[in-house]
């Protein structure tokens, strides 16, 4: 796990809710059931800081880090997503994007990576699609110097004519696959933590499930019951993290809560 995406699920399913801040000493604690040292932490912030996520700020018990208003849309976005509190519904129209892709291959890989979060998938190497339209597409795109046009469409032959749009921009088969190897994966992990397991290492559990799961926010657009196919695996998939998510959530709310207290007191005692 790579701690600056360990930091966005940190931030995001925990820090978010507590007012979006904590002191550096409480982020190098709350990372550390994950196995990411100290100076990655460190070397994680100050990039997210040069990339616009995150602002320094002194905070009552010592130096700590905020997320800007930029990453709080990102993170509200993603939270939806992860928890599906948004209904996923669909007006028979798709978002099109046709796009003057950056000559430089990082560039591209970036951009496709935005675009896939935000729900689009290739129809060729310039159009992208989404059955919704994405807000911050707009500000992403004219942030990265792309040149687009955007279009509204509907397929002539209705939702038969749109599943095939679909089939061509999403390998629906292959996330499928995804899914399934999501909840075999995780099942054994998550079996060996009971009502008897420590407060870390349900936190620590409960943090790999949700990293794991926020991948699909890159694979899975997320489409309109209308679009997938039937016996659709990550419905059975989204019941399995709920269940999960919710089961190890008191425990590892204690463990942040006591990881930001001890933070506090760590960052007191060195401003001393």
């Amino acid at each position: 796990m790579q701690a600056r995406s360990a930091l966005f699920d940190l931030y995001g399913d925990h820090l978010r809710a507590r007012g979006g801040r904590a002191p550096v000493a409480a982020l190098v604690k709350l990372l550390a059931p994950l196995g990411i040292a100290p100076p990655a932490v460190r070397t994680a912030v100050s990039r997210m800081v040069r990339q616009g996520w995150l602002d320094p700020l002194r905070l009552v018990s010592g130096p700590g880090y905020s997320i800007t208003p930029k990453a709080a849309r990102r993170l509200d976005e993603a939270a939806a997503r992860i928890y599906r509190t948004g209904r996923i519904s669909w007006d028979g129209r798709f978002d099109l994007l046709v796009l003057e892709a950056p000559p430089a291959r990082r560039d591209r890989q970036r951009l496709a990576a935005t675009l896939g979060f935000l729900g689009y998938g290739t129809l060729d190497d310039q159009t992208w699609v989404a059955t919704r339209p994405a807000e911050d597409v707009d500000v992403l795109l004219a942030e990265a110097g792309v040149h687009y046009e955007r279009f509204t469409a509907a397929h002539a032959a209705g939702t038969p004519g749109a599943m095939g749009v679909v089939r061509r921009a999403w390998d629906l088969a292959e996330i499928g696959r995804a899914y399934e190897r999501f909840v075999a994966e995780q099942r054994p992990l998550l079996s060996g933590v009971t009502v008897r397991s420590g407060d870390e290492e349900a936190y620590a559990a409960r943090f790999r499930l949700v990293h794991a799961w926020r991948t699909f926010l890159f694979r899975d657009p997320q489409l309109p019951p209308a679009l997938l196919p039937e016996r659709w695996p990550g419905a059975s998939a989204a019941g399995f993290f709920d269940r999960h998510a919710a089961r190890l959530r008191p425990a590892a709310d204690r463990y942040v809560e006591q990881c930001l207290d001890a933070g506090n007191r760590i960052a007191r005692q060195k401003g001393r």
